[in-house]
């Protein structure tokens, strides 16, 4: 663990609020501090806006919140833009799956609030993607021919049982599409990286003529590789690939790079797969080479325990659920308090690998 849990719940929102107004400002720099916020469905965002605005708003919740708005509302930052899928502009809550907010609030704020320069922050999530597969890096290759094997037979039995039963006739899997799917969220990524590279004075005009630097990466996934009979036991070893092939193609040998570690267990224990890839995640802190440059930090410890406590009755309990929580446990029961939380962590840890 990077910090005693004590000591982050008592920091997680003591900065001082300053307030951003929405009007053009001047920098002290020419240069656009970069990051990539990676992930699945959690780096995406699940806590719904009319939560976080109620928090916003309630006594018992609103200093929490306090320094991310404006008076009554919501601060659009000018001086941290963010492009999500089709979704740009200053940095606000709705940044998260739609009509959602995520970690990436917390974390741009932290970021503004430290740099002189304007910060860009470019989102690659997609829910449901696992790192054994989807994002699998380049170094990583792809599985052994026997377990292609078998995944095609499954993938083949599976399109014949439903042709069968819907009387239809979709062709069969081919042992290339099976191999396509691996690293394709990885390439997608890149992808979408470079052509924001490509195009962001169009895509953000206040940022033209100014020099983009990639400053660091922050990954916030894990669920789907808690599942089958290879993904938990190979994360250690295909997350450090991850990291190297990442920062290769980004052409940055030591950046710096971020995990927030899975912790959908909150106060319970993590076990089997989760403990497996939570276990891994955490690992990363002492890979050779990443001292300095990586941190991995914990996310239970970050709890909404409010949320936790009510969630078991949260269907006899609706209307009082849905002002601490907007999902499932999966999906860190939608808790906006617990997302920012996690965005501070990433935020606060990213700070420390800049300082070195």
């Amino acid at each position: 663990m990077i910090f005693p849990a004590r000591h982050f719940f008592r920091s997680v929102f003591s900065l001082s609020a300053v307030a951003f107004l929405s009007v053009p400002v001047l920098w002290a720099e020419d240069s656009v501090k970069v990051f990539v916020l990676a992930g699945q469905s959690n780096m995406e965002g699940k806590a719904k806006n009319e939560l976080i605005t109620h928090q916003a708003t309630d006594a018992k919740t609103a200093e929490l919140f306090k320094h991310l708005r404006t008076g009554d509302e919501w601060t659009v930052r000018d001086d941290v833009q963010i492009k999500f899928l089709d979704r740009k502009g200053g940095l606000t809550i709705g940044y998260g799956s739609p009509g959602k907010t995520g970690p990436e609030l917390e974390f741009g704020h932290l970021m503004g609030e430290h740099f002189d320069e304007p910060v860009l922050i470019i989102k690659t999530a997609w829910g449901g993607h696992s790192l054994y597969q989807k994002f699998r890096s380049p170094s990583a290759g792809v599985p052994d021919d026997a377990r292609l094997a078998e995944e095609l037979a499954k993938a083949q039995e599976k399109v014949t049982k439903n042709n069968e039963k819907k009387k239809r006739s979709d062709p069969l899997p081919t042992m290339e599409d099976i191999k396509s799917v691996y690293g394709s969220s990885y390439r997608n990524m890149m992808t979408e990286v470079a052509s924001v590279f490509e195009d962001y004075e169009t895509l953000f005009p206040t940022l033209k003529g100014k020099t983009l630097e990639m400053a660091g990466v922050v990954w916030f996934q894990g669920y789907n590789d808690m599942f089958g009979d290879f993904a938990p036991a190979e994360y250690a070893g295909n997350m450090e690939l991850f990291i190297n092939d990442v920062r290769k193609d980004f052409e940055k040998p030591k950046l710096p790079f971020v995990i927030a570690a899975i912790g959908n267990n909150g106060s319970k224990p993590a076990q089997k797969g989760m403990l497996a890839v939570q276990t891994a995640q955490i690992a990363m802190n002492d890979v050779e080479g990443f001292s300095g440059n990586v941190i991995a930090f914990p996310t239970d410890v970050l709890i909404d325990k409010a949320a936790e406590e009510l969630y078991p009755t949260w269907k006899d309990n609706f209307e009082a659920w849905k002002l601490v929580g907007s999902d499932r446990p999966y999906h860190y029961l939608g808790s906006a308090i617990w997302y920012t939380r996690i965005g501070h962590g990433m935020g606060e840890s990213m700070l420390k690998l800049l300082a070195k």
